[in-house]
């Protein structure tokens, strides 16, 4: 299979009065399209560099962040900009929803950002919250506001998803039903990456990948991935 993410020699550097610091120090890594890829490491060692470059957000120092057939470590900050707003969605352990804001008003933000939006009521139903279109964040479990915010990252239809820690603020239960969520949107096709610290989350995932000190400590494929209620959360 043809790897859909391919980073070469990627290094971000960042100096601090005098110093450098490399908080990622020669990345290679491949993975293939509708993955589901769980990134391991302890604080300190670039998981949220490596995902603010593959998202964007950032620019890597040197190497090539190959996203398909797009090296995005070239891109100018306006193909970024484009790039954020159709390729990739964003999902974090914070929901960042407007509070001001329904739900259906809060996943309908996305269509001010890009050109390749679906139908809101379409992704409602399929994250299950088609009923509380209506209702405001506050009226909501904290299970169901993770859910809002993925369903805006779904909107765009996007290539590739990109979670920090996303199951990190809920209890365990609510937790393995977002990653039912997650794991449902690789299985169609959608490139999905977590970064955590929850090592559990490894047993169901495609890919395992390990970041230390800025670099790629392992990158293993998983054969026999668990279901997800296989496990003892």
């Amino acid at each position: 299979m043809n790897s859909f993410i391919e980073l070469k020699n990627v290094k971000k550097t960042y100096i601090i009065g005098e110093q450098k610091f490399n908080a990622l120090d020669g990345i290679d890594l491949s993975i293939n399209q509708g993955e589901f890829v769980v990134i391991l490491g302890p604080s300190g060692a670039g998981k949220s560099t490596l995902l603010n470059l593959l998202g964007g957000m950032d620019k890597a120092t040197s190497g090539k962040i190959m996203i398909g057939e797009n090296d995005i470590a070239k891109y100018s900050d306006k193909e970024l900009t484009r790039y954020r707003a159709n390729e990739v969605g964003f999902i974090f352990q914070f929901y960042n929803i407007m509070p001001t804001l329904t739900v259906d008003e809060n996943v309908n933000l996305i269509k001010d950002v890009t050109n390749t939006s679906k139908d809101s009521a379409s992704v409602l139903k399929s994250v299950g919250l088609l009923r509380h279109a209506d209702k405001f964040p506050q009226e909501l479990s904290g299970g169901e506001q993770q859910r809002v915010s993925i369903a805006r990252a779904i909107m765009k239809n996007p290539k590739v998803l990109l979670c920090d820690e996303p199951t990190g603020a809920l209890d365990s239960k609510t937790g393995v039903e977002v990653l039912k969520l997650l794991k449902s949107l690789s299985d169609n096709d959608t490139t999905v990456i977590i970064v955590t610290h929850n090592a559990l989350i490894a047993d169901i995932a495609d890919r395992v990948i390990k970041i230390k000190n800025g670099k790629v400590e392992a990158s293993v494929i998983n054969k026999h991935p668990k279901n997800i209620d296989e496990v003892k959360w």
